[in-house]
């Protein structure tokens, strides 16, 4: 899992996060545009970082998406992001 790795340190980084969940869901499209037979084309991915604290989603989102551009303009085809502050990273209470 090369790509994964390379998100993930990426990711830290600059982000210093306090979570990250990095999931491989390329399996899930196989078949679907972008999608290759050795995977890493398709991720899910959750960042909790106070980065975050102050910003809309969509800021976010670009936050990340500026930091992985050499790995979207490659061989990632699809992020599927949460980015969450860690005040936001709380469980639901019942």
């Amino acid at each position: 899992m090369i790509i994964a790795q390379t998100i993930r340190a990426k990711l830290s980084e600059k982000l210093a996060p306090t979570r990250i969940d990095i999931v491989d869901d390329s399996h899930r499209h196989a078949g679907h545009s972008g999608a290759r037979p050795e995977g890493e084309t398709h991720f899910t991915v959750t960042v909790v970082s106070e980065v975050f604290a102050g910003m809309t989603r969509v800021a976010r989102q670009r936050v990340v998406y500026r930091i992985l551009a050499d790995e979207l303009a490659g061989r990632v085809h699809a992020l599927s992001l949460s980015t969450l502050t860690p005040a936001e990273d709380k469980p639901a209470t019942v």
